[in-house]
C-alpha cells in the first residue's frame, strides 16, 4: 500500500457509506452495542450538554455529527470524518451537537493494548518510542483507517462474517492506527520507560482495580517515581491531581453500575471502595450535577444502555 494512500483522508463517498451502515445497524439513540466485543455504535437526535463521560482506550470515529471534549482548562473537537484516540483510560466531559435531520452517527473500538504492544514490536522492534504526552487527541480519518472500518462495518452486517472476520478486523484496526498520525501516542502509553509509559501504567492500574486501597504513594512506587515526579506526569498526562482521578473514576464506575445493573447508590458506592455512603453522594452531585437517583432515573429515560455498554462515541 502505497504512502500517499495511507496519508490521503477518507473520501465523501466512503464516510456516506458508513454513516448509511451506522445508521441501519443502530437505528435508536444511545449506545448499540455490535455483534463483537469490543465495537460500539453511537447515535443521537438531539444536542446534549456537556456532562462528565469515561471513555477507555480506543478510537471514536464520527461520521456525522460533532462532538466537543473538556480536560481541565483544554478543548478539543472533532465530527465527521475524523475521530478521537484515547491512548489511556481517561475521564472527561464532553458535549454532542446533534439535530434530528443530521443525527451524529459514530462507532467506537476498543484498543487491546496486548494486541497493540505486540503489533508495535512486529512493526519495529528497534524503535523508540514517540512519547508525546497525549492521553487523548483528534485527527482526521486517513484513507487506509477508513478503508479498514468499512470493511469491518460491512462484515458488523452479518453474524456469520463477524464470527470469521471480525477478529482479524479488529487487529488490522490497531495496526492502521500504530502506523497513522496519532500512532506516537499510543506506542508512547505502551513504553514502559518513559514517562508516558510510566503513567499509562498507573492509570490501567486505576482502571482496573479502582474498588481498592490505592493510595499516591503506592502508584509512584509502582511506576518507579518519586511521590512528586509521578504527580508532575500524572496531571500532564490527565490534567488533573491522581486523586481526583481516582475519585472520577469510581464515581463513573459506581454510574455504570446504577444504570447497567440496577444496583442501589449504597451498594454501587460500596462496590466501588466508598465507605461512606453520604460522602459518595455529595461527591457524586458534585460530578454529575444530580444526585445519584436523580441520574438513574434521567439515564433510564433517555438512552437504551445495553448490558456491556459504556459512554456513547
Amino acid at each position: 500500500m502505497t504512502q500517499g494512500w495511507t496519508n490521503a483522508a477518507a473520501s465523501a463517498g466512503v464516510l456516506d457509506e458508513m454513516a448509511s451502515l451506522v445508521a441501519a445497524l443502530a437505528p435508536n439513540p444511545g449506545a448499540t452495542p455490535a455483534p463483537l466485543d469490543g465495537v460500539k455504535f453511537g447515535r443521537a437526535h438531539a444536542a446534549h450538554p456537556r456532562t462528565p463521560v469515561l471513555y477507555e482506550p480506543g478510537i471514536f470515529i464520527l461520521f456525522q455529527g460533532r462532538k466537543r471534549g473538556f480536560i481541565g482548562d483544554q478543548s478539543f473537537s472533532y465530527g465527521a470524518g475524523e475521530f478521537l484516540l484515547l491512548s489511556v483510560p481517561m475521564p472527561f466531559e464532553a458535549e454532542t451537537l446533534a439535530t434530528p435531520e443530521e443525527p451524529l452517527l459514530g462507532v467506537s473500538i476498543r484498543i487491546d493494548l496486548g494486541v497493540a504492544a505486540e503489533l508495535a514490536l512486529a512493526i519495529d522492534p528497534d524503535a523508540e518510542a514517540v512519547c508525546a504526552a497525549e492521553g487523548v487527541s483528534s485527527a482526521p480519518l486517513d484513507a487506509a483507517l477508513a478503508d479498514t472500518v468499512l470493511r469491518l462495518l460491512r462484515t458488523l452486517g452479518s453474524p456469520l462474517e463477524t464470527r470469521l472476520f471480525g477478529a482479524s478486523l479488529l487487529r488490522e484496526v490497531c495496526f492502521r492506527v500504530l502506523t497513522g498520525p496519532k500512532g506516537g501516542a499510543l506506542r508512547g502509553a505502551l513504553a514502559q520507560r518513559s514517562h508516558f509509559g510510566q503513567i499509562a501504567k498507573a492509570l490501567r492500574r486505576i482502571h482496573l482495580d479502582f474498588h481498592e486501597r490505592l493510595d499516591v504513594d503506592t502508584l509512584a512506587r509502582e511506576a518507579n517515581l518519586s511521590a512528586a515526579a509521578f504527580h508532575a506526569h500524572f496531571k500532564s498526562v490527565t490534567s488533573t491531581s491522581p486523586i481526583q482521578y481516582l475519585k472520577a473514576m469510581r464515581l463513573h464506575k459506581a454510574r455504570l453500575m446504577m444504570i447497567e445493573d440496577g444496583l442501589s447508590a449504597s451498594r454501587a458506592s460500596s462496590r466501588v471502595g466508598y465507605e461512606s455512603p453520604s460522602q459518595f453522594s455529595r461527591e457524586f452531585k458534585r460530578l454529575f450535577g444530580r444526585t445519584p437517583v436523580e441520574e438513574q432515573k434521567l439515564l433510564h429515560a433517555t438512552y437504551a444502555v445495553a448490558p456491556e455498554g459504556r459512554d456513547r462515541p
